[in-house]
């Protein structure tokens, strides 16, 4: 019996049945996904084993000393070498990673989300493991022990890449739940698989097919759990404001028009999935399709208040001599902030030099405000604030947990502050309560 490696797939020859596997007459032999390398090959301790060809690293020693939790997270993902560690923003989940990879030191690939994490692990790596990593991403592709891609990238190499490797690390690991990135998991057939984040939970409850690609939830802690000893403490506010009679009045008549759109679609919402089912429904139906775009302007008009520039005039004189982030939902909010009260802009259309001067700025000190759009929410090394301002998000757990994060970094003195500005009366008010609940716990 002999296992072999092929293009994301693993062919087993010389039994007509095994476990995950089909037949494929082709080749006549079984074929499975690379994903199952490690169960055939526990299954077929005999067999002649020609999967992995792994590039080869140097021993690797690394200066990371782990904190107790984080020696806890790591024993518990080295008792099966699988499995997801979920650890709020600032909690040093990259130490932990970096930490395997010396104790396991072979070959190691690491997937992360954005061109700016990417070039952030290849820099931790560098200098804590004393390696040169390869990159793949950004223009770039080289490949070495080590080595550093982007989700993108790994989508389109993971099949010829899926034998290179022995640990494969999934940075940000809701995002391998898309359509699409899972299928870098199936055809790698890396045996050890380490999954990070802060937040596990997807608002399509995808995740779950997470677990058997890469293992099931083996540590968590919420940001409650380590604030105080390990993270900041913290404290979340949350502001309410009225609606300007002109927005009332253009609310009141958009979730009129929701309203009566549902009903000529002959629908009811009254839980997330119900609101799946209208997005689904939209494609084809032109009530359905009408009602989604009334929500969507009632939406805006909640979250883009006037009201709400007031309250934050009056936070940002409180916080005068405080770092700050300021979130929103909408590009045009940020913009009008920005030029409102002269604050740095970060979009998803700031060049990444004039995003590098911003965030240097901020971090030492010269610059004391920032304000952002989604662009800062994850895959982002923000330096340290205090106090962030929630203008508009979305209902997402994992939104706000991110954006909490970006204020919890450990430091001397006073703790850290969260506010929610939502406008009273609409839905913004249900929404916030939704995604509170990620405080507490991820899952």
């Amino acid at each position: 019996m002999r296992l072999k490696y092929h293009r994301g797939t693993i062919i087993v020859e010389g039994v007509r049945r095994a476990p995950f596997c089909k037949w494929d007459p082709r080749i006549n032999a079984l074929r499975a996904l690379a994903f199952r390398y490690r169960e055939l090959k526990e299954s077929f301790p005999t067999a002649v084993d020609e999967v992995m060809d792994p590039l080869p690293v140097p021993p690797l020693k690394s200066d990371v000393e782990l904190k107790p939790f984080q020696r806890e997270a790591l024993d518990s993902w080295m008792s099966e070498r699988r499995g997801i560690i979920v650890l709020p923003t600032g909690a040093g989940k990259t130490y932990i990673a970096l930490k395997a990879m010396e104790e396991l030191n072979v070959s190691t690939l690491v997937v992360v989300p954005t061109l700016p994490l990417l070039e952030q692990w290849r820099e931790k790596i560098r200098r804590h493991l004393g390696f040169d990593p390869g990159t793949v991403g950004g223009g770039r592709s080289e490949l070495r022990g080590i080595t550093v891609i982007t989700y993108d990238s790994a989508y389109l190499k993971a099949d010829t890449l899926g034998n290179k490797f022995e640990l494969v690390v999934f940075d940000e690991v809701h995002h391998l739940a898309a359509e699409g990135y899972i299928e870098i998991a199936q055809y790698l057939a890396s045996p050890y698989r380490m999954g990070l984040t802060a937040t596990l939970e997807r608002e399509d409850g995808r995740h779950t097919l997470l677990f058997p690609l890469v293992g099931g939830v083996v540590y968590q802690l919420s940001p409650r759990e380590l604030s105080g000893e390990h993270l900041s403490e913290f404290e979340t506010i949350r502001v309410r404001v009225e609606l300007t009679p002109e927005e009332r009045a253009k609310y009141e008549e958009l979730i009129k028009k929701y309203n009566e759109s549902l009903r000529k679609a002959n629908m009811k919402i009254t839980s997330l999935e119900d609101f799946r089912r209208l997005i689904m429904r939209s494609g084809l139906n032109k009530d359905a399709r009408r009602a989604l775009i009334y929500w969507n302007q009632a939406r805006k008009v909640a979250i883009n208040s006037r009201s709400k520039l007031k309250v934050l005039e009056d936070l940002l004189e409180s916080h005068r001599n405080d770092k700050v982030i300021i979130f929103t939902e909408y590009n045009e909010m940020a913009e009008e902030i920005s030029k409102r009260f002269l604050i740095p802009l970060i979009t998803h259309r700031t060049h990444k030099e004039e995003r590098s001067k911003i965030l240097e700025a901020f971090k030492i000190g010269s610059v004391t405000k920032i304000v952002t759009s989604k662009v800062l929410d994850e895959g982002v090394d923000v330096p340290d604030a205090r106090v962030g301002i929630i203008l508009g998000g979305t209902g997402s757990r994992r939104e706000f947990v991110q954006r909490l994060g970006r204020i919890l970094r450990k430091r001397e003195g006073k703790r850290a502050v969260l506010y929610e500005i939502v406008s009273a009366g609409t839905s913004e008010v249900r929404i916030s309560y939704r995604r509170r609940k990620g405080l507490n716990a991820s899952l």
